[in-house]
């Protein structure tokens, strides 16, 4: 039960009695348009992410953060 060609050909004919083939035209073109730029700001985002810095694990920043308050610590309370 799919779809034969003969009945796209009378759905395109029908299309195109009702729109005509100039604002066919045109909506093909601005589709065309808001796809590349679609694709162009995908392809902007990846490379931005790939030029930024990887994020830094939180936890790492916290064993560094206690083992330099460890150091203070211990220099005050030794020295």
């Amino acid at each position: 039960m799919g779809i034969s060609i003969w009945q796209l050909l009378i759905v395109l004919g029908i299309v195109v009695l009702l729109f005509g083939t100039k604002k066919l035209r045109n909506i093909g073109s601005d589709l065309g348009g808001a796809i590349r730029g679609f694709k162009k700001s995908m392809n902007d985002d990846e490379a931005d992410h790939k030029d930024s810095p990887k994020p830094v694990d939180d936890q790492s920043d916290r064993s560094a953060y206690q083992a330099r308050s460890n150091d203070k610590a211990n220099e005050k309370h030794h020295g």
